[in-house]
């Protein structure tokens, strides 16, 4: 049997569990597992915003970690709308400007990937925001962090040509497949579907495969590209999926 909590909590984190990632950690224990969790759970299922904010607030607010977290709550709630706050955008980049100087590698990356999503998103400045995800994608692949570099391609692929954006889409689904990364990859099939025809047997296919998780796995903004309910295909280059 199988006795480590703390891997228990990041196979179920990788399943798009949360709920019972975060019911796996003991309580008082992984702090920062757990807000990473927490955050992650807020931003694909938007719900749970109170609990990250918690879960954010009981790190060390000096660290990059929690710079990086604190940062992207600000962030997603201007991305979706969900009762943003006046100081949002200041802090969001702050936090980000902040991990990026004082983080280590891995957490540079991260932060610098964030950033240009702030960047590309919410202030639609693509010129800002392209250096960012480059930097982020050579720490992703400097540090065989498949996700990360997933992430980055995927971002990255909005800004280049639309065949090899379709490329590099393709190839960002395979990374996160090959992780078991359940939400993400579900994210990379959306993103795929949305630079397809419309009259491409691929995008049906791909909107038939994830829908039905993205159903169980209660994630409104992939259920609402594969309904039109909420957001439309050509949203999904808004979202860090």
């Amino acid at each position: 049997m199988i006795a480590d909590t703390t891997y228990i909590a990041r196979r179920l984190w990788l399943l798009g569990e949360w709920d019972a990632a975060l019911a796996a950690l003991a309580p008082d224990t992984e702090p920062e597992l757990r807000a990473e969790i927490a955050v992650e759970r807020w931003f694909f299922q938007l719900a749970g915003h109170d609990e990250a904010e918690q879960a954010v607030a009981a790190l060390d607010p000096a660290s990059p970690a929690a710079q990086v977290l604190r940062a992207r709550l600000a962030y997603s709630r201007l991305l979706f709308r969900r009762d943003p706050r006046p100081d949002d955008r200041a802090d969001a980049e702050a936090g980000f400007r902040n991990a990026v100087r004082d983080g280590d590698r891995a957490t540079r990356g991260w932060a610098e990937f964030h950033w240009g999503c702030l960047l590309d998103n919410v202030d639609g400045d693509a010129g800002g925001a392209v250096p960012r995800f480059e930097a982020a994608l050579e720490v992703g692949v400097k540090e065989r962090d498949a996700r990360l570099e997933s992430i980055c391609v995927r971002h990255l692929s909005a800004h280049r040509e639309p065949a090899e954006g379709v490329q590099m889409l393709r190839r960002s689904l395979h990374l996160r497949a090959a992780l078991g990364a359940r939400a993400l990859t579900l994210a990379a099939q959306a993103a795929l579907a949305s630079a397809l025809p419309e009259d491409d047997p691929e995008r049906a296919d791909l909107v038939q495969t994830y829908s039905v998780s993205a159903e169980e796995l209660r994630i409104p903004w992939l259920l609402g590209g594969a309904t039109g309910s909420t957001e439309s295909f050509e949203d999904f280059e808004d979202f860090e999926g």
